[in-house]
């Protein structure tokens, strides 16, 4: 009788382990959950770095007018009277030689001259 006893707790003790490492909700499944856990916090850490980025921006551009001014000059290319606006074209990265660039890749826009209040 208590050979049986052992016997089938020893089986019943096999079947759980087997059923530990390998069904549903087992070992495996619980590394397939870690890794999706893993990867999903790189994914936040990134796009909370972005907010955060965003964030600034916004702070910068409700409080500062030099933010308002950079991003009007470099987003709008606009120019305050007076000033000249140079505009560089490179060549592109297959097209490189040895000759200077022709007079038309770098244009000078005008800009009207003040008004003067004589």
């Amino acid at each position: 009788m208590l050979r049986w006893l052992a016997l089938i707790l020893i089986a019943l003790l096999i079947g759980l382990q087997v059923k530990l490492w390998v069904g549903d909700g087992g070992m495996r499944d619980l590394r397939a959950i870690r890794a999706r856990v893993s990867e999903q916090q790189a994914e936040n850490a990134k796009l909370k770095q972005r907010n955060d980025a965003l964030h600034a921006d916004v702070e910068d551009l409700k409080h500062g007018q030099d933010a308002v001014e950079a991003r009007a000059r470099s987003q709008l290319g606009l120019v305050k009277p007076g000033e000249v606006f140079y505009q560089v074209v490179n060549t592109p990265a297959g097209a490189a030689s040895s000759a200077p660039p022709p007079a038309s890749t770098v244009a000078p826009i005008p800009v009207p001259a003040p008004a003067s209040s004589n």
